[in-house]
């Protein structure tokens, strides 16, 4: 499909890992949650990297680049991401290395999002982007592949110099766009706060596809695979509408109907403070409330998600 009239621009907080060389595929499918022999079909993955504990430490979406496969992670966790990574290399045949020198990631609107559309920040190799209705596609130096359960946006990768230079405050109109984009589609994104808070399935990533249960072992697929199989997941992603206030990620939260957790991504949208949180299934009596939660309840008011809860 070509498109036009879609916005673009560079998302400056996201960075990219590069896993190049021949064992890259193997490497990845013993670190991560997806199956990662389907990037060999062109598809993008979201998966998650995490501890011996089950404990997410970072999500990553993969490309399937032709340069190596391409991880997508905020860049406030990427370096030590990467250097726990290479700690498990060994004799793999494969090199993980920091590729913002000479690859940048981008996000591209298909269509206005209902906040409004991204600002037009930056240039992209070719003004005609043939935006892939399935899976990744790489032309004229650009990458590009559909943001999973999104259909409205795609990731872009290319040189940094493909982008137009913005300032900062232009710059952080674009990753607020992006991250209310992810808020609504019920994506979770990790951060430095909430790295290693939290088992896979809390995030939802079961209901996204980001695991799977037949590939084999993998680093925290024992504790992971425990908790699908036995016993209920007792706490869950919501998204939700606050209050105004000064809210942070990782902040503890305790709402009017007594679940509580933590945030795990907040952005004000201008008619509103939006939200992603990790939550309690069901109420729990305050003397169980996780240290730093607030003892007022927040009267929040949770926003339907656009794919089915467990």
């Amino acid at each position: 499909m070509t498109i036009d009239s879609a916005s673009a621009g560079r998302l400056t907080h996201l960075g990219v890992l590069r896993f190049s060389g021949p064992d890259s595929l193997s490497f990845l499918q013993g670190q991560l949650s997806n199956d990662t022999q389907r990037l060999a079909g062109n598809t993008s993955l979201l998966a998650a990297y995490s501890s011996a504990q089950g404990r997410v430490l970072a999500l990553i979406y993969l490309l399937p680049h032709s340069s190596g496969v391409l991880g997508i992670l905020p860049r406030e966790i990427l370096p030590a991401t990467m250097e726990r990574m290479r700690k498990f290399v060994m004799r793999a045949k494969v090199k993980i290395e920091d590729a913002g020198d000479s690859l940048a990631v981008g996000g591209r609107f298909t269509v206005s999002s209902s906040s409004g559309a991204m600002p037009s920040s930056g240039t992209v190799p070719s003004s005609r982007a043939i935006l892939p209705s399935g899976g990744y596609t790489e032309t004229d130096g650009m990458g590009v592949a559909p943001v999973a359960r999104d259909a409205n946006r795609h990731w872009l990768i290319a040189a940094p110099q493909a982008f137009a230079s913005v300032d900062a405050s232009e710059a952080q109109r674009v990753e607020n766009e992006w991250r209310l984009a992810d808020i609504r589609a019920g994506l979770p994104q990790i951060y430095a706060a909430t790295s290693e808070a939290f088992v896979a399935q809390m995030l939802n990533l079961d209901l996204l596809d980001a695991i799977s249960f037949t590939k084999g072992c993998y680093t925290g697929q024992e504790i992971i695979a425990r908790t699908q199989h036995l016993g209920r997941i007792k706490r869950r992603l919501y998204r939700l509408s606050l209050p105004p206030g000064a809210w942070s990620i990782g902040q503890a939260l305790r709402l009017s109907d007594g679940r509580q957790g933590r945030l795990t991504e907040v952005i004000d949208s201008g008619g509103g403070i939006e939200a992603l949180a990790v939550l309690t299934v069901e109420p729990g009596p305050t003397a169980d409330l996780d240290p730093g939660t607030a003892e007022i309840a927040v009267p929040a008011t949770e926003l339907p998600l656009p794919y089915a809860p467990a």
